[in-house]
């Protein structure tokens, strides 16, 4: 049952944090004049979700069992620079789109 409490759990956070944080990103893409691409910023919240889940809320749940450690320091790291590198991509694929078209 712990489990399964857990699996809900991952799945709201990823769904309602990610939905929510995707959505504010979007925006801001729309905003600079960004109209494609913003997938790429999507993937960039849900790989920052899971660095989060790893490091810090998997340590806060129902669940209990083995196999509950952080991710390695270097491992966190590399996503966490994808994510950025992910999140600005966007705008700056939208510009040399303009520049080479």
């Amino acid at each position: 049952m712990r489990v399964l409490l857990e699996l809900i759990r991952i799945i709201l956070i990823f769904g309602i944090a990610g939905t929510i944080i995707s959505t504010i990103v979007n925006g801001i893409y729309i905003n600079i004049g960004v109209n494609q691409y913003g997938w790429l910023g999507s993937i960039a919240i849900l790989l920052l979700l899971f660095v989060w889940y790893r490091n810090k809320l998997q340590f806060s749940g129902w669940y209990s069992g083995k196999g509950k450690e952080k991710l390695p320091k270097i491992a966190s790291q590399i996503l966490i620079l994808c994510s950025v590198f992910l999140l600005c991509t966007p705008p700056v694929l939208s510009v040399l789109q303009m520049i080479f078209h």
